[in-house]
């Protein structure tokens, strides 16, 4: 069995609070994403989640990525939040084909619902049934507990989708393999993460690669860029 590939970086990259800790001084900001991926292997779009991305943003996007490199997109609120995954005839498919427009290079999307979305296993075999095939890997980040229950992980399962955890928000799942790759947010906003808080997470995913399975892991972004630097971190003790 092969070892599987990790994808670390952070949700975001175009901050400029992050000169000098992160991006040397004089960086511009049209030059952060080329800098960003000399660094780290992934980045989270949390953008897609409210505006759907122009095509030539998403060709700027590829341009300045190495082939290796992957995006993890947030789908759009309108599918998550607005019609709460019952529209999949329009805002779904308009979004994937965007999507696709960064090749190779799209990773993951990820489907964030809200809180008050609570289980629905014949509205989650609904959605999943309506993702195209080929379809790009997707997780689900459910905000309500009561998702959280091994009927939904099997429904999750027979499409190969990931349970996303989301350590630090509201009511993070319990970390769960249901597919063969896993999707990890880490979003803990009270202080940075140091090497000692990530050694729980780096021993995880490192099982989690020895498995075969790929890795997808996202710091939150603070202020200074202290999560960047310890994304960095977590990929060299992953790699």
């Amino acid at each position: 069995m092969s070892r599987g590939r990790a994808f670390i970086g952070t949700s975001g990259f175009g901050y400029a609070t992050w000169i000098p800790n992160f991006y040397p001084e004089r960086t511009r900001a049209k030059d952060f994403l080329k800098v960003y991926a000399t660094k780290l292997s992934s980045v989270e779009s949390n953008f897609t989640f409210n505006q759907l991305p122009t095509e030539k943003a998403l060709a700027s996007w590829v341009a300045a990525t190495p082939e290796s490199f992957r995006f993890a997109l947030k789908a759009s609120r309108r599918i998550t939040h607005f019609t709460l995954l019952h529209d999949t005839t329009e805002s779904l498919p308009r979004f994937l084909e965007r999507a696709r427009e960064l090749g190779s290079r799209l990773g993951c999307v990820l489907f964030q619902t809200p809180p008050w979305l609570k289980r629905d296993d014949e509205l989650l075999r609904s959605f999943l049934g309506a993702l195209p095939a080929p379809a790009p890997r997707a997780a689900f980040e459910f905000r309500s507990d009561t998702w959280y229950d091994e009927g939904v992980y099997a429904i999750l399962g027979e499409r190969n989708i990931a349970l996303c955890t989301a350590e630090g928000e509201r009511a993070p799942a319990p970390f769960t393999v249901t597919a063969d790759f896993v999707y990890l947010r880490l979003r803990n906003k009270d202080e940075p993460y140091t090497a000692e808080t990530l050694a729980i997470w780096r021993d995880r995913l490192g099982a989690v690669l020895e498995g075969g399975r790929d890795v997808y892991a996202y710091l939150y972004h603070d202020e200074l860029g202290a999560n960047a630097l310890m994304a960095m971190w977590l990929a060299e003790q992953l790699s």
